[in-house]
């Protein structure tokens, strides 16, 4: 298990080396960069060029990318042209707040998909069907729509804020930042719990018709404990191997609930970042994108592994 790991850990090291030096790379070959971004295309050429060489813009792609490479591997990862502050430190700031939102829906999902799937999958009745048919609904609907649905609710109503992070009148509650977050943890949530519940509720299904689960059951088990022991252990693997790929689609849709609701995350920054055609901190948001698609990938494959060891062959 410790070595299937490994391997997996330096695939992922390899995502992140990929994902951040293509990013640079193709944000500098693009038509215009941050002089003509910032400047206006009507600016002189004499200003363009003087506002190009204190930036480092003149240099070849190849240049460039290289010095690049060298300050990475010592963690220097450049400075925002934008900003004008080390990527290293805008970075982070947003990528908390975006790991915040992205974890917080994946808990709630979880807590609330899995077990409706247990139900739903062993079950009957009008209470399963309501269930089934809420899950489609939200699995049809992307994060975008239902931020938009649930924006416009919590503005209707004025039960909950509509975006940002804090009020402006806050003196740095909890509780003000727990209001904020319920909307865009909401838009995410749903759509993935939903979806938690309809592959828990198939696999639920094909575990309680295995062999052993019948067998277990004529020697008197409760039914009950069959269930919530011995065939959820079985149907945890489906939910088990999509863990990575729920955490990149969680990402992926973070971006756009984040534009939605003006949360200060990730995805408002790389926004910012591809607009202002700001090579370096683009290249950075990029690679916190692949690391927490890398982490999801690896929690994934180790969830994977402590339900079925076979895996790791």
């Amino acid at each position: 298990m410790i070595r299937y790991l490994v391997r997996r850990l330096f695939f992922a090291l390899f995502l992140v080396f990929a994902v951040s030096s293509s990013s640079l790379i193709l944000t500098r070959l693009a038509p215009g960069d941050f002089v003509v971004e910032t400047l206006g295309v009507g600016v002189s050429r004499d200003v363009a060029e003087q506002a190009r060489i204190r930036y480092g813009l003149d240099q070849p792609i190849a240049t460039q990318y290289g010095r690049w490479l060298l300050q990475a591997a010592r963690f220097d990862f450049g400075r925002s042209l934008a900003y004008d502050r080390p990527v290293a430190d805008l970075v982070p700031e947003r990528a908390f707040n975006t790991a915040l939102l992205a974890l917080s829906a994946l808990l709630l999902a979880t807590l609330v998909g899995l077990p409706l799937g247990v139900v739903t999958g062993t079950r009957g009745g009008l209470a399963t069907s309501v269930i089934r048919a809420a899950s489609v609904v939200l699995v049809s609907m992307p994060p975008l729509l239902t931020s938009l649905l649930l924006v416009f609710a919590a503005a209707r109503t004025g039960w909950l804020p509509i975006g940002g992070m804090r009020s402006v009148t806050s003196d740095g509650a909890l509780l003000d930042l727990v209001r904020h977050m319920i909307v865009p943890v909401l838009a995410l949530a749903l759509p993935i719990g939903a979806m938690f519940e309809r592959l828990q509720a198939q696999a639920m299904r094909q575990a309680v018709s295995q062999p052993f689960v019948i067998a277990t059951r004529a020697r008197g088990v409760s039914r009950r404990r069959i269930i919530w022991r011995d065939a959820l252990k079985v149907g945890l693997r489906p939910i088990a191997s999509v863990y990575g790929l729920v955490i990149g689609t969680l990402l992926s849709g973070s971006f756009a609930v984040e534009i939605v609701t003006a949360w200060p995350g990730l995805g408002r920054l790389m926004l910012d970042a591809l607009r202002a055609r700001d090579v370096y901190l683009v290249a950075a948001c990029a690679a916190a994108g692949s690391i927490f698609l890398a982490a999801g990938t690896l929690l994934s494959d180790a969830a994977l592994v402590a339900v079925d060891p076979r895996f790791s062959e």
